[in-house]
Parts: structure tokens; C-alpha cells; sequence
């Protein structure tokens, strides 16, 4: 499973946000007609976007609650702004 609940999470944060972006473009007084209907056609894919996700949300968090769907943890193993890992100056 390449998912997880907060990745779900995120993306579906992410295309909230894209759509509430999308709708304000679908306001503005100066846009033409023709970019209000790209943008329309794309705020109609964005909804088919976040119904997928949430659907997927939907399904895993069912799968989990049922056992059928056991969750791992993926440690992170950061590297950066540790001295332990650099080099000693010669």
C-alpha cells in the first residue's frame, strides 16, 4: 500500500485548497470567458480528484478499523544538519 492516512490527508488538503484558488479565479470581474471555462473544466477534474481521494480515505480507514489493513511506521532517517555525519576536517 503506497497510502497512508496522512499522506490521504495531505493531498486532499492540497486540492481544497487548489479548488477554493480555482473558484476565487472563477470570480474575477477581469478574466475572460475563456479562462473562466478553463478554469471551470479544471475545478470539474478537481472535484473528480478529491471524491477519489476521499473514497480512498473512506476505504482505508474501513480496511483498518476491520483489521483487514495493518498500518506500518516508516522511520525517518535524516542525515542533514547532524555532525555525527560529517566528514572530519583534515
Amino acid at each position: 500500500m503506497a497510502e497512508t492516512i496522512g499522506s490521504l490527508a495531505d493531498k486532499i488538503s492540497i486540492i481544497q485548497l487548489k479548488i477554493f484558488h480555482m473558484r476565487e479565479q472563477l470570480a474575477r470581474a477581469d478574466a475572460t470567458e475563456e479562462h473562466k471555462a478553463a478554469c471551470a473544466g479544471r475545478l470539474d477534474v478537481m472535484g473528480i480528484q478529491l471524491r477519489d481521494l476521499g473514497d480512498e480515505m473512506t476505504q482505508l480507514v474501513s480496511d483498518v478499523a476491520a483489521g483487514r489493513v495493518k498500518l506500518k511506521i516508516y522511520r525517518q532517517f535524516k542525515m542533514y544538519n547532524d555532525p555525527r555525519y560529517r566528514a572530519k576536517a583534515v
